[in-house]
């Protein structure tokens, strides 16, 4: 075997583990990429119920009572009446609930929202970077291949 045919085998190899290693990094993106779409969907779910709820506080009066549909499971409701709101409690997390203004309440869930706004920004930003790595890694796996099959 010359030298030159042990050369290209070396090329060759090192070609290869180099393309191994980039289908390697370009599943892991994928993966990442999977992950980021869940967490996104997670948050615009987040998002709508805190829209809904912030409508719903606010078309619910002080003064007198309202007319409800009460959900009581699998998509069924039962009219109910709703005195007039002057409290709400808001679950902060682990168990622990406060009992807040109608007010407090409405900015407690405008900030939540603005929360899950900035979170779907950083998602969408994070997703489009991580589509561009793949596309970028999936180019460069493409012109190794059509280098080894010229060579």
């Amino acid at each position: 075997m010359s030298a030159s045919d042990k050369s290209a085998q070396q090329n060759a190899a090192a070609m290869e583990q180099r393309i191994t290693e980039m289908a390697q990094q370009s599943r892991i993106l994928e993966s990442y990429m999977n992950d980021i779409m869940t967490r996104q969907v997670t948050i615009s779910r987040l998002l709508e119920e805190a829209r809904l709820a912030s409508t719903t506080i606010q078309g619910i009066t002080s003064e007198s009572d309202a007319e409800a549909l009460m959900p009581v499971g699998i998509g069924v409701y039962v009219k109910t009446v709703v005195p007039p709101v002057k409290k709400i409690l808001v679950n902060l997390g682990s168990g622990v609930s406060v009992e807040k203004s109608r007010e407090d309440a409405l900015n407690y869930i405008e900030a939540r929202i603005k929360e899950y706004e900035v979170a779907l920004r950083q998602f969408e930003a994070q997703r489009q970077e991580v589509a561009m790595r793949m596309e970028e890694l999936q180019e460069q796996i493409n012109h190794m291949l059509m280098s080894a099959r010229k060579g």
